[in-house]
């Protein structure tokens, strides 16, 4: 007799029930044999009770669940790795982020080899594979969860107990306190370290240093950029600013002296907020486009004039500098951090949505079984945005690795018509051209500036040419350093042309988009 839907659980949760019960009960076990052998308190005394670490987390599903108690410090860099697809399409594999490329297939042996295995099958999205590495590195070991932690993530997993920073506060004969804040301690060695912006602070008098002599007494090696003049080389920092702002920054990573100019130079940072190739001159504020990529008529626009398209975009972008102008003056307080929490789409790769839900199987009746089977059910959601408003939407089974190489518009149109099917790039044959644009003051007159952005609106082809959809995305950041990377979900509908009707999509199972770096398209390629 099968059980009612609402008393069926997934088999994740199950599993962790059970194992959580099991070693609770080894515990038990194992401390009452230890109190009965060696303990020499009173019949009637209170026997200590043992401390227990964090819980443990076995699925995706259980790790972002809000309502769940965590006992540590929860960062979200451990669970939303950007990938990077940087190779050539066929080459492509998804950055592991345990094992290096030589070691990638060769089998798990340990508790620890087992359970980072299956964190990169989890991230990929494969639910069922991860389940099943998991499980076998428990029984290896019941405490790998925390020594994974500690190898991987040591800084953030280890907190000092309250009553351990309470006496570090207090002065003792052999510790006395300080005299003045940030005055170093009596038994410490050396300075006290700096902040980081008094340490780049200190690099502004340095300059930039040639490679020592490869053997003592030769002359050392030429080094050109040494001996140029601050102002060709902000000049030449610009130049790959503007190429690749990734790239800016990592230059940051030579020198000191490279160091201090990417940080301060507000004038380099100026110019990438200001241009169309990174910054806010390439962001869509009005549609621009036609579902289906068709140019649209000026005149549906504006009632009261009429312009060009051409005069229209140029009145548009004026007024698109003039606010960014604004926002620069007003709420942020350089242009360096504009560029970093100013609400923006990133055009150098795709937006990856990957969702897994878990379908009640059909039990056999000629079977006895204890627990009804499960489906765990994976796909992915795509999206790539393009600088003239133009968006590709897919949504299909097949893995990152074999499709964002492909989301290109050539292929696109080369697939709409179901032709070529046995190429690779033949998902391309499931995409469907949108729209899409940013919120402004127009969406939302009462709010400031800076409070009007930050909304996504997304116009999609449906699944026949009667329907399209809608989606409304909120722009967000995931993770300690990556910034406007996340697509969160705030609304997703269906227009029937034909009975002008709207039906609204559920979000039960759909999650959140992340970027993922595609550096094969190229910055212009389409």
């Amino acid at each position: 007799m099968e059980q009612p839907p609402e008393q069926i659980q997934s088999e994740l949760e199950k599993f962790r029930e059970r194992w959580r019960a099991e070693v609770s009960a080894r515990t038990r076990n194992t401390a009452g044999g230890s109190q009965r052998q060696g303990q020499t308190a009173p019949s009637g005394s209170a026997a200590p009770s043992s401390s227990r670490g964090p819980p443990r987390k076995l699925e995706a599903s259980h790790r972002r669940t809000p309502s769940r108690t965590v006992q540590h410090i929860d960062d979200e860099e451990e669970y939303v790795r950007t990938q990077n697809f940087d190779d050539e399409p066929g080459k492509a594999k998804t950055v592991s982020s345990h094992a290096p490329a030589e070691t990638e297939d060769k089998e798990p042996e340990t508790a620890l080899e087992f359970y980072e295995k299956a964190v990169d099958k989890e991230t990929d999205g494969k639910l069922g594979d991860s389940l099943h590495l998991y499980r076998k590195a428990y029984r290896l070991d019941n405490r790998v969860d925390r020594a994974y932690r500690e190898k991987h993530y040591p800084g953030i997993w280890k907190k000092k107990p309250a009553g351990t920073q309470a006496a570090a506060a207090q002065p003792t004969p052999s510790h006395p306190a300080a005299t003045a804040p940030g005055a170093a301690h009596p038994s410490s060695e050396g300075p006290a370290p700096l902040s980081l912006p008094d340490l780049i602070a200190s690099f502004a008098g340095l300059s930039v240093q040639g490679a020592p002599p490869p053997v003592e007494g030769m002359p050392a090696p030429p080094c050109p950029i040494a001996g140029l003049p601050d102002e060709i080389l902000l000049h030449i920092l610009g130049d790959v600013a503007v190429l690749d702002v990734g790239d800016f920054v990592r230059l940051s990573q030579v020198c000191k002296r490279f160091a201090y100019l990417a940080a301060t130079d507000d004038r380099i940072w100026r110019r990438v907020c200001l241009g169309p190739e990174f910054g806010f001159a390439g962001m869509v504020y009005h549609w621009q486009r036609g579902i289906s990529w068709e140019e649209l008529n000026p005149e549906h626009e504006l009632d009261e004039e009429t312009f060009t398209m051409e005069e229209l975009q140029q009145r548009r972008a004026d007024e698109s500098e003039a606010t960014t102008h604004a926002l620069a003056a007003t709420v942020y307080p350089s242009w360096q951090r504009m560029f970093r929490q100013r609400p923006r789409l990133r055009f150098n790769g795709c937006y990856i949505s990957t969702v897994n839900y878990i379908r009640t199987g059909h039990a056999s009746g000629n079977h006895i079984t204890w627990n009804s089977p499960v489906h765990i059910v994976t796909y992915y959601r795509y999206l790539r945005f393009f600088r003239d408003g133009t968006a590709i939407s897919l949504l299909t089974t097949n893995e990152p690795a074999d499709v964002v190489h492909h989301m290109t518009k050539a292929l696109l149109r080369q697939h709409e018509k179901g032709v070529a099917s046995h190429l690779p790039t033949a998902v391309m044959s499931q995409a469907v051209k949108g729209r899409w644009r940013l919120s402004s003051s127009i969406d939302n007159p009462d709010a400031s500036l800076a409070d009007a952005e930050g909304d996504l609106f997304v116009e999609t082809e449906g699944v026949s040419a009667k329907y399209s959809t809608r989606m409304e995305l909120s722009m967000k950041s995931a993770g300690t350093k990556a910034r406007n990377n996340k697509l969160s979900w705030k609304g997703y509908w269906c227009y029937n042309k034909l009975t002008d009707d709207w039906g609204e999509f559920g979000l039960k199972n759909d999650k959140a988009y992340y970027f993922s770096r595609v550096k094969s398209y190229g910055f212009t390629g389409e």
